[in-house]
């Protein structure tokens, strides 16, 4: 790579890396959603089997369905979630290694310009 390439490769990462950051920040809501079904169908099981609140099938199996439901979603999102994570840190440290490689100067310093 030459120093020309630099700046279009850190802009391709630089994009890559704000995808991943919005399916890592779109697979923390599932994952609220999720814990959100689970805790709302333990609730209104658990109160269904303790008599505070009417027994009615439909809605009983409908917390257990929200509670089976969240959890298959949780799990099947914890595993995107790791994928996405290691890509994300994949592309930064690419970001990292590329800039490290850059002939970088400090402003100020007599030293050879790029331009």
């Amino acid at each position: 790579m030459d120093d020309e390439t630099f700046p279009d490769d850190i802009t391709l990462l630089e994009v890559r890396i704000e995808q991943l950051a919005e399916a890592r920040e779109r697979c923390r809501k599932i994952s609220l959603a999720a814990k959100i079904a689970i805790s709302i169908g333990a609730a209104w099981a658990l109160l269904t089997l303790v008599t505070l609140l009417p027994f009615f099938p439909s809605t009983f199996f409908g917390s257990v369905a929200a509670m089976i439901g969240g959890t298959v979603l949780l799990g099947s999102n914890k595993t995107t979630w790791d994928e996405t994570e290691a890509a994300l840190r994949q592309a930064e440290g690419a970001r990292a290694a590329i800039i490290g490689r850059m002939e970088l100067r400090v402003v100020g310093e007599d030293s050879r310009t790029v331009h």
